[in-house]
């Protein structure tokens, strides 16, 4: 493997350094855009049939119907896949469970002098719809932190999708929609399938909106079929970022960075310490483990590609490096990790200790890894229970609270020149 770039804090250039080392690009691709468009159109116009055709053509499935498609007694799956795998997505399922209950917000109200009642009144969304990668690979964790906060807010219709090699779907996938709640399924994919859930077709109910992770095309279509439905983000490609004090057995902290690149050639890595001699060896200890990985090719290229070691003088000036990053995933494998973590602001998912990895966050700890990336935890957050709940505001006046605003309404709209605002202020007035 080729040297990881390494960059100094110390450096006078290191924050122009840092900002061409983070694989942050947003460019989108015309090529990509232009096909995902033309897509979208067709299923809107064509819709069933349209989907049908590109089912066939990129997933090789060639059925006459979509119904043909929706996968139904998927329940079954349970008993087919492997004991042991079922307990751990039974346990898994229940600790997602019991994490997002604590999450489901309150409808509230209040009144105030003059008689006015004002509150908020917090309402499921109807409908979601739930992607899935598929194909050649099998994500049943997706599936779980997916659906497991859709189904605690409370929606009632659940649709997922996930595309099929020639229409065999994966059982664990399916036993774990059964795990969440999944009302339906319908072995499709791409851009075809974001179209036909946000727009509906003869077969596929139209949805308010769609969550799930898929490849640069689902993006693409996620982008831009929002507005006419929600989406929960457009996910960049996977970051991790460990934070060590030299103390850590180096062979963790590389095969961590590895579960990261593993992912994908384009997610990043990044490793910090105070320790010159613990970056080295965690270099040595990258380079002995990752041709050992059944991925050691992906690996190689993202860390070639994207891996950072950065050196700090101190922990203490760790914090602001890491706000500038807001890496999606955090370790802090340090001696006092609480203590750091709230010096920091930004970062999706933090992982406290030498002895809890990111893998854990990704299958059963219980919080949910749809995590915002490419410096988004600044602004964003995990998704939640509160990604599928609706707030609606409520006035309700009496006659004197009528009067009171009347006045107040009536200053401000013929401050603004409105004079038919004012006019229905001013009929409120006692």
């Amino acid at each position: 493997m080729d040297k990881i770039k390494r960059l100094d804090a110390k450096d006078q250039d290191f924050p122009n350094l840092l900002e061409k080392a983070l694989h942050r690009d947003h460019e989108s691709d015309d090529k990509i855009f232009d096909a995902v468009a033309s897509i979208i159109k067709d299923v809107k116009i064509r819709k069933d049939s349209a989907v049908l055709e590109y089912t066939k053509k990129f997933d090789l499935y060639d059925v006459k119907s979509v119904t043909a498609l929706e996968i139904t007694g998927f329940d079954t799956a349970l008993s087919k896949i492997d004991k042991s795998l079922l307990n751990s997505l039974e346990i898994s399922s229940r600790r997602i469970f019991a994490y997002h209950e604590r999450q489901v917000a309150q409808s509230w109200e209040f009144s105030d002098d003059i008689g006015v009642s004002l509150g908020q009144r917090i309402t499921p969304l109807q409908s979601v719809g739930i992607y899935v990668p598929g194909g050649t690979a099998s994500y049943p964790s997706s599936v779980l932190m997916n659906a497991i906060p859709a189904k605690v807010a409370g929606v009632s219709n659940i649709t997922m999708v996930v595309p099929s090699q020639k229409g065999i779907v994966s059982e664990a996938v399916l036993a774990a929609a059964a795990l969440s709640g999944v009302s339906r399924i319908f072995s499709i994919g791409g851009a075809q399938a974001i179209a036909a859930l946000a727009y509906g077709t003869e077969s596929i109910p139209r949805v308010d909106k769609i969550v799930g992770p898929g490849n640069v095309y689902v993006a693409s279509a996620k982008k831009q079929v929002f507005g006419d439905v929600g989406i929960d983000m457009v996910a960049g490609p996977s970051e991790i970022l460990i934070v060590c004090d030299g103390l850590t057995p180096p062979e963790w902290i590389a095969t961590d960075l590895c579960s990261q690149a593993e992912h994908d050639p384009n997610a990043q890595s990044i490793f910090i310490s105070p320790d010159a001699n613990q970056l080295d060896k965690v270099e040595e200890e990258l380079n002995r483990i990752y041709k050992q990985l059944p991925r050691w090719k992906i690996i190689k290229s993202s860390l070639e590609k994207n891996g950072v070691f950065i050196k700090v003088d101190s922990v203490d000036e760790i914090a602001k490096i890491v706000d500038v990053i807001a890496p999606e995933h955090l370790e802090l494998s340090v001696a006092k990790p609480r203590e750091l973590m709230s010096e920091i602001k930004n970062a999706g998912a933090v992982f406290l200790g030498r002895f809890c990895p990111e893998v854990f966050g990704d299958y059963c700890a219980g919080s949910n890894h749809v995590l915002p990336t490419s410096g988004a935890a600044r602004f964003a957050s995990p998704l939640g229970v509160y990604d599928f709940q609706k707030r609606t505001s409520f006035v309700e006046c009496n006659e004197l609270g009528a009067s009171e605003l009347g006045r107040i309404s009536l200053q401000i709209a013929n401050s603004e020149g409105l004079a038919a605002h004012a006019q229905s202020a001013k009929l409120r007035i006692k």
